[in-house]
């Protein structure tokens, strides 16, 4: 594509009108919008990763308004996945902080739990201010810096728009993978049929355990991340599981040691890692954060001068009748009116357990890190974005001046989660409707209405979130091994700390030092801490899903450029599809568990952990073949053909 923002034509041109905004396009969009925001807070609080979902409903699209409806329109497809791509960055936001919330319920540090009302409108009140506030920069980063901005998703899902004739096969992966997910986990954590976990406690090595974790979302992340970031995490999870516990078995020994009230012969290594050592990844994520954060920052400072620069270089964006349809922006006095509107009910409205400082803190932090976070998923894409490491500033921030103004004990401590999530979603979002418009820029969309689709998006998703978290904590309990929510848990520890709780200070500190030593080491920290963090079964299942990216890349080092991209991307669709089946089932089995019904057979049937290899393997081999196979095919027909 030509980078010359003054001779650049888009796929459709500002002078062509096409279905765009359509009942069609809403119905479905506010579908995936949910569905992706569901399976990606499952996700999220599982592994602490969420994955995009602009391509996977930008694909999803395409085969049911293609397919299905038989009708042919890119700039339907791409509201679609403009509203659907919401829910998934909403979800991303909210997982971060909001189960802290619950976490403190459940210690009885507050009365209760958070309703489903409050949870929603936090979601709501932060994505619509993220819309907002992206939208007066959309002429700046968009726009005039077109060819200098790569915005790397945005391009991705703009190609596989363009590459429309090819959605129906694209949409048959994601539609395959997320089945067999479904099907999977039903069986295995519905059913169980096979457990989920293998597993084995080394007695002559106290404290350490070697485990796996047999599920299709956990391959479909390690494929996703690929080889570098999967080892990292499978690295972190092993100095964890087979350095540190055994160190804490073998000097503890018959000791009681603080935060734990047994002697720690007495621990298995579970209940060692969960005593001491979840606080020792909590200190190294919260440490990766900021680490990020500040090797980020002379680029944060720089582009957020530059996009302030460009603004008032280009204007805010245009609005009203004579202007072509691709430069219609949400006018900007509504914008002004609707951001007020907004700050007003976050101070006013009881549910936000927020002052009138707190909501001036909420203009002031949610509209620097919206424009951060939409220039920086312009440089570095959204998978590269510190939200959560604008999210540990906030909150430490924030909490301080809380403090400061007298707002202490579990007032404080509500309010600063309280607007860390509403910071949190900001920036989400902010990132999310940067990269859509871009997505939208290319194709040749109406920005208007791509930004009353994101709204839309937001609506559907800040709906559904509540219940969704409220249903996860009643089935399992955030904290759990099922779902160890551990960004939120490390938000929660950063809290409790500024506010002078009791912590074991020694442990998080431990987890300081030992990020500090990865990044002197050259090791990115945030993927290594998680793995401190998580399970080592977990980040076992993770590495298995890199590795299949390995061996596949290996394979096809030799081929094309333009096949070996194909390759990838068709293993993309379909660890996308697994991981939202997988996400979407989860839900389900929340249901079923919440309600208190058992559907567990495997008193009755059960093929055991041999079992659970077996059908682990069949399930890598099918990555694996959806990635290989279609070329064998058409290396075999080239071949007859010869």
């Amino acid at each position: 594509m030509n980078n010359n923002k003054e001779t650049f034509k888009p796929y459709i041109p500002a002078d062509k009108v096409v279905p765009e905004l359509t009942v069609t396009s809403v119905v479905l969009g506010i579908l995936l919008a949910v569905v992706f925001g569901a399976a990606n807070a499952y996700l999220g609080l599982r592994v602490g990763m969420t994955i995009s979902a602009s391509i996977p409903a930008a694909v999803i699209s395409m085969g049911v308004i293609r397919i299905i409806l038989r009708k042919d329109s890119i700039l339907e497809n791409n509201l679609v996945q403009t509203i659907g791509s919401a829910g998934e960055s909403l979800a991303a936001g909210a997982i971060f902080t909001l189960p802290a919330l619950f976490l403190w319920a459940k210690e009885g540090v507050i009365d209760e739990a958070p309703s489903m009302l409050m949870v929603g409108l936090i979601c709501l009140v932060g994505g619509i201010l993220g819309v907002l506030f992206m939208i007066p920069l959309r002429q700046a980063l968009i726009v005039e810096e077109h060819g200098t901005l790569p915005f790397p998703e945005g391009q991705a899902c703009a190609e596989v728009l363009l590459a429309g004739e090819e959605g129906g096969s694209k949409a048959g992966i994601v539609f395959g993978g997320l089945g067999i997910a479904g099907l999977y986990k039903f069986l295995t954590d519905g059913l169980v049929i096979w457990p989920s976990e293998i597993g084995y406690d080394i007695k002559s090595f106290k404290g350490s355990s070697a485990g796996l974790q047999v599920l299709p979302a956990l391959a479909g992340v390690g494929y996703i991340c690929g080889t570098k970031i999967s080892s990292y995490m499978f690295a972190g999870g092993v100095l964890s599981w087979f350095v540190l516990m055994p160190l804490i078995a073998l000097f503890g020994a018959d000791a009681t040691i603080f935060p734990g009230t047994e002697i720690i012969s007495s621990f298995d290594p579970s209940s060692i890692w969960s005593t001491y050592v979840r606080y020792i990844g909590a200190g190294a994520v919260a440490t990766g954060g900021i680490i990020s954060l500040i090797k980020s920052f002379p680029m944060i400072a720089s582009t957020f001068k530059a996009t302030i620069q460009s603004v008032k270089k280009s204007g805010t964006g245009k609005d009203g009748a004579g202007v072509p349809r691709t430069e219609q922006d949400i006018p900007l006095p509504f914008i002004i009116v609707a951001i007020v509107v907004l700050i007003l009910i976050i101070w006013l409205v009881p549910i936000f357990p927020v002052s009138l400082l707190g909501a001036a803190l909420v203009v002031i932090f949610g509209f620097f890190f919206a424009a951060v976070s939409s220039r920086m998923v312009g440089l570095i894409g959204s998978s590269n974005n510190p939200v959560s490491g604008m999210a540990i500033a906030t909150l430490i921030i924030t909490t301080l001046l809380l403090k400061l103004s007298g707002k202490i004990g579990t007032t404080g401590m509500v309010g600063a989660i309280a607007i860390g999530s509403i910071i949190c979603v900001i920036a989400a979002i902010a990132g999310d409707t940067s990269q859509d418009l871009k997505t939208g820029f290319l194709v040749g969309a109406t920005p208007i209405k791509q930004q009353i689709g994101e709204i839309i998006g937001v609506v559907a998703a800040a709906a559904a979130i509540g219940y969704v978290l409220n249903l996860l904590n009643t089935a399992w309990g955030f904290g759990s091994q099922q779902i160890p929510a551990p960004q939120a848990t490390m938000m929660k520890l950063i809290v409790e700390g500024i506010m002078s709780a009791q912590l074991p200070w020694s442990l998080i500190f431990t987890g300081v030092f030992i990020a500090i030593v990865i990044e002197i080491l050259g090791i990115p920290v945030m993927p290594f801490a998680v793995g401190m963090y998580l399970p080592l079964s977990l980040s076992a299942g993770i590495m298995c899903g890199g590795l299949v990216r390995w061996f596949v890349e290996k394979r096809t080092k030799d081929e094309p450029e333009e096949k070996k991209k194909d390759i990838i991307e068709r293993g993309t669709l379909y660890t996308s599809g697994l991981i939202a089946g997988e996400g979407v089932i989860g839900i389900v089995l929340a249901i079923i568990a919440a309600a208190g019904a058992d559907i567990n057979i495997s008193s009755k049937f059960s093929i055991g952990q041999i079992g659970s290899i077996v059908m682990w393997l069949l399930m890598l081999g099918s990555l694996i073949y959806v990635c290989l196979g279609k070329g064998k095919k058409a290396k075999a027909a080239k071949k007859d053909a010869e």
